[in-house]
């Protein structure tokens, strides 16, 4: 495989070499990254590099990447807590902390392992071995409703739907501080960011059409309850737009406070709600689920706080 080359930028001056890959390919670990390194198939500038070395941020770092070990998606006996399901769809209230679909790091216990088992042969292949039936994806500490396509014209019709915004997302969230209106709009092209690979960020340049809209539900002392809705799907599109606004979501490690929430999962963002056509007869179907306990927990004491 050909070594992929990285720039180092004058503000990765001393960085580890090993944090740095582990930043700059999502693929990788920082443990993995050391792994590499050791096995010689990192240089910098074209010489052989210490894990510990720390970069000046004007290298090239070659890194040559192993292949990928094949994996193969199984049923696997997962409970799935069922919304709505008929011959064509399958619509599942995900819990947070579960992948949806199987990946390098996760290889099973995910979503798509449970639908297998669910399903057996009846999901749509459109999405391949690894993604069958998956139409979009939430987020692994993201709860809420998902859709699974059981045949391939359903798949082509809620994939078409997706594109034209008829399936449309409905969230509720905690954020963090208090927002000065009651509602609005974000719309602001998201990009990987440009230091952090395994993050992604709002971008001036490059970055795909992203648009949020989101509404006040509550407010209490330091935080606000809202409602999200959905117009364009970017990976981790509500979380990044509400930090860009000052206001990450509550119990976000990565655009939020870095300190895990005891007791919470993941993050307060919870999908409610999904409406799409459906494929087979060209109804419109809408499916709501409650928000977990562990969100709910959240705004009882946030409720008791505002007494």
């Amino acid at each position: 495989m050909n070594p992929a080359a990285i720039l180092a930028a004058p503000e990765d001056a001393g960085k580890r070499l090993d944090s740095f890959l582990a930043a700059s390919l999502p693929e990788l670990t920082r443990s993995a990254a050391a792994r590499l390194i050791e096995m010689g198939q990192v240089t910098v500038d074209g010489k052989p590099a210490a894990k510990s070395c720390k970069l000046a941020g004007t290298e090239t770092i070659a890194v040559t990447l192993p292949s990928p070990a094949p994996v193969e998606a199984c049923p696997q006996a997962i409970p799935l807590d069922i919304v709505y399901e008929d011959e064509d769809v399958i619509v599942v209230d995900k819990p947070a902390g579960l992948v949806v679909h199987p990946a390098p790091g996760h290889p099973d216990g995910t979503l798509v392992n449970a639908l297998l088992y669910h399903c057996g042969s009846s999901l749509s292949g459109i999405g391949g071995a690894l993604r069958p039936g998956i139409v979009h994806r939430i987020d692994r500490d993201t709860s809420g409703l998902i859709i699974a396509a059981k045949n391939d014209a359903a798949h082509q019709s809620l994939s078409a739907q997706l594109q034209d915004h008829t399936l449309a997302r409905t969230y509720e969230a905690i954020v963090t501080g208090n927002l000065r209106d009651g509602k609005g709009t974000i719309d602001a092209p998201i990009a990987r960011h440009h230091t952090d690979r395994k993050k992604m960020a709002v971008t001036p340049h490059g970055g795909k059409h992203a648009v949020t809209h989101w509404e006040v539900l509550a407010r209490f002392p330091g935080y606000t309850h809202v409602r999200c809705r959905l117009e364009t799907g970017r990976t981790h599109q509500i979380r990044v737009h509400m930090a860009s606004t000052g206001h990450p979501i509550y119990g976000d490690t990565v655009y939020g406070s870095p300190k895990p929430v005891p007791g919470l999962t993941g993050q307060c963002l919870h999908a409610v709600a999904l409406r799409f056509l459906h494929p087979r007869t060209g109804e419109p179907v809408e499916v709501h689920c409650p928000l977990n306990a562990e969100f709910t927990h959240v705004l009882e004491k946030l409720q008791n706080l505002s007494r």
